[in-house]
């Protein structure tokens, strides 16, 4: 027993040794209560006020003899006594104080004063609606947590927390409902979250590329969202969200492509506005993506396919322009590229102010000098006009990219360049999965009964089951002839 004593107090005098090396560490010994005790923290992780107010009134006034006795009298609900070094520094670097008799005593008392510091619950920035709530996550676990609790106040809510990085042991917790969530779907998100081998994870954006299941796919495979009303409503369909401590978004899987040009407020209006909406947003990636290259093919080899008064029109344009089509092209695509960037790392007002001035005045120089079209200045504006449409950021992003070899495909090959690379493109979507599940569903493989809420919204009366492909554990949300009772108040 003895050799064991010896041992734990060796251990606490070379972990005392090591704390001490950082400046805010304090550590002192009290001599003013009735019993001795030494006091051990950092100071730039705990609340002052709550370590006077909470704990050490009690160390000082109270009568007590042993840690034990301590333990039941702080009024504060994590407590820990614990003789374990490793225990010790961890809750010391998450914020707790420890209390002990001697200065290296084999066993103490661990209290949780940690300081929270977070900024409030503020706007959406990045999914902001006009109609519908106006909440938005923080960077706070805790806070995120409480936001979903509050409108989902269900006992089947289950939330299991995990701490990824070897130096940032953030803290990550996954949502989901027992009693609708497919057990494979929680398994597969547990499994590749323990399976993380990193020394640290600063936002959700690491999680989304650390456990996706193509990392070599442009194409984001997890939905992330900032609205607490957004992942409420993904779990009530029996889906999964992560949510990793300092980071203002949150993850949802298994996502499907059709979701990342489904807006939530999409919900908010009638079902014909929603639909009409949705399909304005596709036809606006499939414009965003095409046109460019399908001007260069046309101008390249199929330029008997474009109507004579255009023809003449396209051909006064460019008689005096000294650059082939794809180069021009792609000078403009790469001047809006790098407008966007700078209006994007720019100071908000002073980024605003060079999207808007740049874009006219190098626009309307590069027409005057001769190095591009007025015609192809049109296109190139309104095909990166149409990718602003696109509702999620990280697709939006990825709408950018798939430009780029669509030109270079239409440049040596014209409009069978063109069909080349949309095959290769929905080849590998068809091989992509989120979770393991299709990413292209309910599209492929074929799911008519999802498609209601797809590439169109149908009536609420009408999206009575959940998506097929969760196979969740209660594929039916509520009874369809009910919701279509519509009865008189004098019936």
């Amino acid at each position: 027993m003895k050799n064991l004593d010896g041992t734990l107090k060796a251990s606490m005098t070379e972990l005392m040794g090591v704390l001490r090396s950082s400046s805010d560490f304090i550590q002192y010994e009290n001599h003013g209560a009735a019993i001795k005790y030494w006091v051990s923290y950092y100071r730039t992780l705990i609340d002052t006020k709550m370590l006077h107010e909470s704990v050490l009134v009690v160390l000082n006034r109270e009568k007590w003899s042993s840690l034990e006795q301590l333990k039941g009298m702080v009024p504060i609900e994590d407590v820990i006594l614990t003789s374990d070094t490793d225990v010790i520094k961890e809750k010391l670097l998450q914020g707790f104080i420890m209390v002990a008799l001697t200065e290296y005593s084999a066993s103490c008392l661990l209290i949780r004063v940690f300081m929270e510091k977070a900024r409030q619950v503020s706007l959406p920035e990045v999914e902001f609606s006009v109609v519908g709530p106006k909440e938005a996550f923080v960077e706070s676990l805790e806070s995120n947590i409480h936001l979903i609790r509050k409108r989902l106040p269900s006992d089947q809510l289950r939330i299991k927390e995990i701490q990824i990085g070897k130096l940032t042991r953030t803290k990550t917790a996954v949502l989901y409902l027992e009693n609708i969530a497919d057990e494979e779907n929680v398994k597969t998100v547990w499994q590749r979250l323990n399976e993380i081998d990193i020394d640290h994870i600063s936002d959700s954006s690491f999680l989304t590329q650390l456990i996706s299941d193509n990392h070599h796919s442009p194409f984001p495979q997890l939905l992330d969202s900032e609205r607490p009303d957004r992942a409420v409503s993904i779990l009530s369909e029996g889906k999964i969200v992560i949510v990793v401590d300092g980071s203002p978004q949150v993850l949802i899987g298994p996502s499907t492509l059709v979701e990342f040009f489904s807006a939530f407020d999409d919900y908010f209006f009638n079902y014909i506005v929603a639909s009409f909406f949705r399909i304005v947003r596709l036809a606006s990636v499939a414009f965003s993506v095409l046109v460019t290259p399908v001007y260069v093919a046309a101008l390249n080899f199929h330029y008997e396919l474009i109507p004579r008064d255009l023809l003449n029109t396209l051909i006064s344009s460019r008689e005096e322009i000294p650059l082939p089509p794809i180069l021009e092209a792609v000078f403009l695509e790469l001047t809006i590229e790098l407008l966007r960037e700078a209006g994007a790392r720019l100071p908000t007002k002073v980024g605003q102010t060079i999207g808007i001035v740049g874009g006219i005045v190098i626009g309307t120089a590069s027409v005057e000098a001769g190095l591009t079209s007025n015609v192809l200045l049109i296109i190139v504006s309104l095909a990166a006009l149409a990718s602003f449409t696109t509702p999620v950021y990280k697709m939006s992003n990825t709408i950018r990219l798939l430009r780029f070899p669509f030109l270079l495909f239409a440049e040596f090959y014209g409009l069978l360049g063109i069909v080349f690379c949309f095959c290769f493109m929905a080849a590998h979507l068809l091989k992509l999965t989120s979770l393991g599940r299709p990413f292209l569903g309910p599209i492929y493989p074929p799911r008519s009964a999802d498609l209601k809420d797809a590439l169109i919204r149908l009536p609420f009366p009408l999206m009575s089951m959940r998506p097929i492909q969760l196979r969740t554990k209660q594929p039916v949300r509520f009874n369809k002839k009910k919701a279509k009772e519509n009865k008189d108040i004098d019936e």
